[in-house]
């Protein structure tokens, strides 16, 4: 990868811009606006939303006012937990659609695969939920659809029923929070794991271990981190509403991390804290 344009390319063929700008966390309204303007700007064309972030109307009222064309960006939202099931995706995804005031959207994600709702009856609220997302991607309101958050026994439970195959795993990957075993699974299924808060939350920034590579490379703690997703084949999706961070964020493709490196910041485990369990959280 050699800069913010460059793509993976998911097993349908289609392709996504290999850094995301993240929107968790981000206030609806004029912050909303102003970053997801500013990272156009800098170059951004895959932009990352959610349905309970509550900014789809001020991000696409951004994409509005931005005269770049349509078909070069990459618009991601996600369904929210008390919304699953055939017909209530399909009124959701409708909504969020119309905040975002786009005619198709490029990739819809399941958020969550065992939301406290449905925890008795997960695997059957998943499959109804993904038969809607199938439906969405056949008629083509939808690119490529994914997930979020799954674990191996709930994609192994997805398949079950599915007859589309995921394209991503949108999951929390920074250095200290690998999640191997999810990892490993979805590479080998050829479904591209995607990197949310790949800065920890903002817990990265205050590990001393980080601090002095960054200054060993010349780079900031974030740009580092950025770099070891890409390396490690993941999907980053930084997340910053201050402008200059925005765009220092993006510069990520003037080095390269040694593999040694690489690895020690892999192993720096819990450092930034660790994902939660998606089958006892309490959403």
């Amino acid at each position: 990868m050699k800069s913010l344009t460059d793509c993976y390319i998911l097993a349908n063929g289609i392709k996504i811009p290999c850094i995301g700008f993240g929107t968790w966390q981000t206030p609806d309204g004029e912050v909303a606006v102003a970053s997801v303007k500013t990272a156009l700007e800098v170059g951004y064309r895959h932009i990352d939303t959610a349905a309970i972030y509550g900014n789809e109307e001020s991000i696409g009222q951004a994409l509005k006012e931005s005269d770049i064309a349509r078909e070069e960006l990459f618009i991601t939202t996600k369904l929210w937990n008390d919304e699953h099931g055939y017909e209530t995706t399909l009124r959701a995804f409708d909504l969020s659609m119309k905040k975002l005031g786009l005619d198709y959207l490029d990739l819809y994600l399941i958020h969550w695969p065992n939301p406290f709702k449905f925890r008795k009856s997960w695997q059957k609220s998943n499959a109804d939920t993904w038969r809607a997302f199938e439906e969405l991607y056949r008629i083509g309101r939808i690119r490529a659809i994914g997930i979020s958050n799954f674990h191996p026994h709930h994609i192994d439970e997805l398949l079950q029923t599915a007859s589309v195959i995921p394209m991503v795993n949108q999951i929390r990957l920074c250095p200290g929070d690998t999640q191997e075993e999810v990892v490993n699974y979805c590479q080998k299924k050829n479904i591209l794991l995607e990197a949310y808060s790949p800065l920890g939350v903002g817990k990265i920034f205050k590990v001393q271990e980080i601090k002095k590579l960054a200054e060993k490379y010349s780079k900031s703690v974030a740009q580092v981190c950025i770099r070891w997703s890409l390396q490690r084949g993941y999907l980053p999706l930084p997340k910053s509403v201050t402008p200059e961070r925005i765009k220092e964020n993006a510069d990520v493709f003037d080095f390269t991390l040694s593999d040694s490196d690489t690895l020690y910041l892999a192993n720096l485990t819990g450092c930034a804290g660790l994902a939660d369990d998606p089958d006892t959280v309490k959403w």
